[in-house]
This record gives C-alpha cells, structure tokens and sequence, in this order.
C-alpha cells in the first residue's frame, strides 16, 4: 500500500532522475570521461544521432529563498560574476572540442539557476558572444531563460529576445508580498505586473510563470487570488511546484536545528490547492500537461527540455554543480566555487561525479519520468527496451490502480487526478530494491 504523508517533513522530494544522486560517485568519472571522448550513440527510433541539450548554470541571486536548495551566491561582486561567465565561456569552448558532440546541432537550451536574469543585459551579451565563438542554438526548437521579475528592465527583455530565447519563464511563485517577503523572496508583487508587460510586448514565442503551492503563509483565500492573477496574465503555460523541504534550505536548517513543527502546509492541502487550480486552469482553456503543468495550446508548448530529457536525450552539463547525462552516463560539476573556476583555470573540465547506469536503470528512468507527464505507454518500452512494463511491474501497477491513483486500458497507463497530486511519491516503488530506502540527493 502506498503510504499517505501527510506533514511536510525534511527530507521530502521531488524525483527528477534514476538512480538517486547519492549513488553518484567520484569512482564514477572513469566512465564519464570516456563517454565525453567518445562519438555520441544512435538513437534507437531513427538510427541519428542522440538528440542533444545544453543546461547552463548562472548561480548568481539577489537573495537566497528560504526554500532553496540549489547552489546558489547572493554575495559575489562584479569581479567575480565576470569570473565566473568567463569559467562557463571556457567551458563552454572545451566541451565543444569533445568528440560527444560529433557534429550535433543542439535540440534544447535551458539557462537555469539560480536567476540568470540576474545578470546584466551586458553581461548576457558578452557571455552569448563568447558561447557562439564555439557553437550555436540558431536550429534549436527551444532556449529557455529563467527570470526573478525584479531583475528585469525592457532593455533587458529585449536583449534576451535578440540572443534567441524562445521560451521564458518567469518564477512569479506567489502574488502576496507578505508571503513573498516571508518566504525570502527577492521580489515584490509590483515587479510581476512590470515585468510581465516587457514580457508580453517583446513577444517571445512560449511564456510560462511559475507558481509554488504551500508557501509559509499561504491560504485559501490568498491561493484562489493567485490561481485568478495567473490566468489573468494568460501566459502559454503555468508550472506548479508542491513546496518541499531538501536538507540544505533555511527552513531545513531552523526544523532540524530549533526543533521546531514545519511551517510548510501539509500534503492533502498542497494536492487540494493544486487540484483546485488545475480545474480552474480547464475551465480557463487550459490543458493538463503533467503533474506541474497546464498549457493553453499544445502546438505552441512542446517542452522539448523535459520531453526529449525523459526519453534518452543527452544533455551537456555547464556551470557549477550542474548535472548532465550522455550515452547512458550520469555526471555532476564541481559543486564549490573553487572547484569549478579553479578546474577550467588549468584547462581542465570541471567533473566531480558520475554514474554508468545498467540497460534496467535506463528504463526505470525513463518510465518513472514518463509518468510524471500523467501517461505511460507501455508499447513504447516493449519496443525500444524489449520489457512488457506492466508484466515486470505487475504489483506496483494493481497496488496503485486499487488504490485509484492510475487506470490500466491495453498498452496506456493514465494516473487519475488523485495519482497526479503525489506522483513523486508514486515512483520509488519502481525503483531497484537497493535504491528504495537511501537519502535520495
């Protein structure tokens, strides 16, 4: 039976690879690097090339959230900003001269943080001009740009426009600016509306904000408003993230240090907070795109990152503690400052860890990933991995299927709404037996 939580305890997670982080090992980059020397694999579907991505990170912010647990600076100055755009350029320059390349054209682009917005419309030019020195988007079907509204001006806007940015996307998070403030947030309320309108007039092709639901100090009242301000704003696509508690963020630290009862809302609120928005999103015109999105038309928003991710893609890792995956290898950057500028200093690529994953983790990778969407078909593993998922996973698919969380017709899995709202909980019962109860970052 799969167990109900119900408080927001340290230590909740959101499932975004396989096997866990904490099975990564520096024993691990042996492989790494002779995936990187190596010609990239065919893709099983059209014998091409594996189709290829590029995640930059910008870990710069104007404050840390109170939430967050990625790596992160809010205390670099201009010197060191510029040192650290010119280690990515550099980077940037010896992954391109590495033969997992082999002449691809990237699909995807993702600039993550972070808040790369928190670089200047200057520095963004410089740092686009320098990765163009060694390759180039211009055939990608998506570049995303994540945006904190308060570090935006038009200028800015349109300089992102201009570098080929076709989806941005804007971490809205909450419309209260007492629940903004409480969270740590760096912007206010006033700084969305602003933003918003740069956004709108320099007609980027995908727009997406994002919200998170159980915020410290959210209501019904206030998250009715937030639901109503987003579908307001009509973006082509609206991410819901369900609040959790990672080891490492400040809440973390007070919970486990002070003693003290989380002051995240409960599980069952967060689903009924979602599970409200969602309907609101349908009867707004939206659709259903996965457990943490609604898109308003399906031909605009392709999500070419998390679609093509979730079925085999590689994806080139830059930037500190950034994580990539090619030909079937698993690998993270240095995860300090001095780690990562220090390596390409010396000319040297920045790896700290890795993880060869056997043919059964690739499947269970991209099965669990797969559901997520709210969809499996089961066809699509016979073929490529040669395994009848709902023979090998027989009891995890009944259990949830009692439980009203999925529906079983032929090859198609579809979660219902209930099995929507806990998805990541839904997963580690697919995981190897070894993986199940280990600290999963």
């Amino acid at each position: 039976m799969t167990t109900e939580a119900t408080k927001t305890e340290v230590g909740s997670y959101f499932i975004s690879n396989y096997p866990p982080f904490s099975q990564w090992t520096p024993e691990g980059l042996g492989d790494v690097r002779r995936a990187l020397d190596s010609p990239p694999q065919n893709a099983w579907d059209t014998g091409a090339p594996t189709p290829l991505g590029l995640y930059l990170h910008i870990p710069f912010c104007r404050k840390r959230c109170k939430f967050c647990y990625f790596r992160v600076y809010t205390d670099k100055n201009s010197h060191e900003v510029e040192e650290y755009v010119s280690a990515l350029a550099r980077e940037i320059e010896l992954v391109s001269r590495l033969p997992i390349m082999g002449g691809r054209p990237f699909k995807f682009v993702y600039f993550g943080g972070g808040t790369p917005s928190f670089l200047s419309a200057k520095q963004l030019t410089s740092l686009v001009d320098r990765l163009r020195a060694n390759i180039d988007w211009n055939d990608a079907e998506e570049v995303t740009f994540e945006c904190e509204p308060g570090t935006l001006s038009e200028p800015k806007v349109h300089t992102l426009r201009e570098l080929g940015v076709t989806r941005i996307s804007l971490g809205v998070e909450n419309f209260s600016d007492s629940v903004l403030e409480e969270n740590g947030r760096a912007h206010l309320s006033p700084e969305v509306g602003k933003a918003w309108s740069w956004i709108q007039a320099a007609a980027f092709p995908n727009t997406n904000i994002d919200l998170i639901a159980g915020m410290v100090g959210e209501t019904w009242d206030n998250w009715r408003e937030n639901i109503r301000k987003s579908i307001a704003m009509s973006p082509d696509s609206i991410t819901i993230y369900q609040m959790e508690l990672p080891f490492n963020t400040v809440y973390s630290r007070d919970i486990l240090g002070q003693k003290i009862e989380s002051p995240v809302a409960d599980w069952p609120t967060k689903r009924a907070w979602v599970d409200y928005a969602f309907d609101e999103f349908l009867a707004a015109g939206y659709k259903i795109s996965s457990a943490y999105t609604a898109v308003k038309d399906n031909g605009r928003v392709q999500f070419s990152y998390r679609d093509n991710l979730w079925r085999g893609s590689d994806l080139l890792a830059t930037g500190v503690a950034s994580f990539g995956h090619v030909s079937g290898v698993h690998y993270q950057n240095q995860a300090d400052w001095a780690g990562y500028t220090g390596a390409l200093a010396n000319g040297e690529l920045p790896l700290a860890r890795g993880l060869r994953l056997t043919d059964r983790q690739k499947l269970i990778r991209e099965m669990i990933l797969q559901l997520k969407t709210g969809r499996l078909d089961a066809g699509y593993f016979r073929v490529k991995f040669h395994v009848e998922i709902l023979d090998e996973w027989s009891d995890v698919f009944a259990e949830h299927a009692h439980e009203g969380l999925l529906e079983i017709d032929g090859d198609e899995v579809a979660l219902t709404r209930a099995g929507l709202l806990r998805v990541d909980g839904l997963l580690p019962p697919f995981f190897e037996p070894e993986f199940r109860g280990v600290r999963y970052t």
